[in-house]
C-alpha cells in the first residue's frame, strides 16, 4: 500500500518549477546576448557576402580596363614616336615650392 506523502510532492513541484525557471532565464540570457552581439555587428559596417562579391568582380573588371588602357596608350606612342613624362601633379609642385621657400 501506497501512502501519500505531502512533503515529497512538494519538494518535486518545487525542483520542477525551478528547472523551468533556470531554462527560462537561460533562454532569456541567450536571446539578450544575441540581440547585444547584433547590435554591435550591426554598428561596425560590416559587408555581406553579395556585396563583397559584387565590389569585387567591379575591381576585376576596372583592372582588367585599366590594364587594355594601358597597352593602348602604349601603342599609339609607340605610333607616335615619341613617350611623354607624366607631368608632376599641382598638389606636388605646390609641396615642393613650399619646401624650397
Amino acid at each position: 500500500m501506497q501512502s501519500e506523502n505531502r512533503f515529497f510532492d512538494d519538494l518535486s513541484k518545487f525542483i520542477n518549477g525551478a528547472a523551468g525557471t533556470l531554462a527560462g532565464m537561460g533562454r532569456e540570457a541567450e536571446s539578450a546576448a544575441r540581440e547585444r552581439a547584433r547590435e554591435w555587428m550591426g554598428g561596425l559596417d560590416f559587408v555581406s557576402r553579395d556585396e563583397f562579391e559584387a565590389v569585387k568582380a567591379m575591381a576585376a573588371a576596372a583592372r582588367d580596363e585599366a590594364d587594355a588602357l594601358k597597352e593602348r596608350v602604349a601603342a599609339l606612342e609607340a605610333a607616335v614616336g615619341e613617350k611623354t613624362a607624366p607631368a608632376p601633379a599641382p598638389a606636388a609642385k605646390k609641396a615642393r615650392k613650399s619646401a624650397t621657400s
